[in-house]
Parts: structure tokens; C-alpha cells; sequence
């Protein structure tokens, strides 16, 4: 068994698997870090070998955690990635866009990617079938929309994201509304257009925490999985040990 361990801007998400098959999905406060994972291991006593990335803090505090219990492997820019870097300063690309474009390669292979991940901020991560990572975006999550709206003006209020009932904000909770979310999606609509325009076959996966708001009001053909970084983690280290 392996622990797939993801530290994030906000929280971390952690997740069991047996081969490929994922038994279990944790998400947690960096604060409950000692007593949820005691609490993973003694659910799951075979674990044997955990695998972390980090975008967040207090990573060591983590890592020394796990190493109470099992093995720890740490992706870093010198793990073994089934990619070649085209990134102009690859060593500012952050860990966790690196493990997704790596999933992206391990599970659809001699395809276009465009990996969306929605999270805090979102990224565009693209690898064309050549397994050439070449690079893509970085823009204000959904959340961070509204927060900035409320945190820059004098008086519009802090509102989490909500459905839309018209593309016509008839009063400003509805005119933020629209404007965060319908500005959201014309956005990701509007890569996914620019990128199937100059690669054809175009594989698009969406995921982070907003995947499955988005995805239901998406246009485009896209693959959907919040939890596709755990994958990603997991099938990374198969791949690490079938390759080393």
C-alpha cells in the first residue's frame, strides 16, 4: 500500500492506494497533521511506502511525521519525471504542476494535454504528445475573484461562489456572481479554444477543489477527477520504480 500525500496553499489531501485502486481520500487543516495521519496509519496498517509533494508550508514538520511510520519518497526538481522540461526557468515551475503533467503523460499517453488545475489560483499545464512539457498559465482562482472584489472596492461584499441565474446581474450580489463565475468559464473556455486551434486531439482534464462546479457548467469535452494529483502522485512513483 501507498500514502499519497499532496500539501496545498490551504489544507492537505492525502489518499490510500493498493496498486492503482485508491481505498481512501483524506482532506485536513495543516494544524491536524499529527493526529490524522496517526489516524491513516492505524487504519492502514500496510502502508509501506508514502509519497509527498508541496506547494504550502511546514513540509518538514510532515515529512517527519510520516517517517514515524513508513518509507517517504519527496518529489522534488530532481525526481524522475516521464517528461522532458521545456519550461523557460524550470526551476521556478512549481512541484505540484509537475506531478500533474506527469499523471497527465503516465494516463494519456502519445496525446495533447491541457491540465486545468482549479484550485486557489488555477494553472494550465500543457504536454504535447511528445512528452514535451512546454508550459501554460497561472490566473486568480474562483474564490480569489471574489475575494479580491470584496477586499479592493470599499463596498462590495465577500460572497462565495454561486450558480448564476442570469448572465445579467440584476443586483450586485448577481453582477458579482456573474462576473466571477461567467468570467471564469469564458476564460478556461477560451484556452481549451486556443490550444485545440494549434494541437489537435486535445486532451483536457480538469481538477483541484472547483472541479466539479466547473466541469457541470463547462462547454468543452473535458475529464473531470478532483482527485487526479493523488493519481498523479501514485502513478509517478510506479513509474520512478519501474524506471530506476
Amino acid at each position: 500500500m501507498l500514502l499519497a500525500v499532496d500539501i496545498g496553499n490551504t489544507k492537505i489531501k492525502a489518499a490510500v492506494f493498493e496498486v492503482n485502486a485508491l481505498r481512501e481520500k483524506f482532506i485536513f487543516e495543516k494544524n491536524e497533521s499529527e493526529k490524522k495521519i496517526k489516524k491513516i496509519f492505524h487504519q492502514y496498517e500496510k502502508i509501506e511506502v508514502s509519497i509527498l509533494s508541496s506547494v504550502g508550508e511546514k513540509e518538514k514538520e510532515v515529512i517527519s511525521l510520516l517517517q514515524k511510520y513508513t518509507r517517504v519518497e519527496v518529489v522534488n526538481p530532481t525526481f524522475l519525471f516521464p517528461f522532458i522540461n521545456k519550461y523557460a526557468t524550470p526551476a521556478t515551475l512549481g512541484i505540484d504542476r509537475m506531478v500533474l503533467a506527469a499523471g497527465a503523460v503516465l494516463q494519456y499517453p502519445d496525446k495533447n494535454r491541457l491540465v486545468l488545475d482549479a484550485g486557489t489560483c488555477i494553472t494550465y499545464d500543457f504536454i504535447d504528445r511528445n512528452n514535451h512539457y512546454l508550459g501554460g498559465a497561472i490566473a486568480p482562482g474562483l474564490q480569489m475573484r471574489y475575494d479580491a472584489m470584496h477586499n479592493f472596492t470599499a463596498k462590495l461584499p465577500l460572497l462565495y461562489p454561486e450558480e448564476p441565474i442570469n448572465y445579467i446581474g440584476n443586483s450586485t450580489a448577481g453582477s458579482m456572481h456573474s462576473g466571477a463565475v461567467n468570467g471564469f468559464l469564458h476564460e478556461i473556455e477560451g484556452f481549451i479554444k486556443d490550444y485545440s486551434r494549434d494541437y489537435e486531439d486535445l486532451t483536457v482534464i480538469l481538477t483541484g477543489g472547483d472541479a466539479e462546479f466547473l466541469a457541470k457548467r463547462l462547454k468543452n469535452t473535458i475529464f473531470a477527477n478532483s482527485n487526479f494529483l493523488l493519481e498523479s502522485l501514485n502513478n509517478l512513483y510506479i513509474y520512478k520504480t519501474n524506471n530506476d
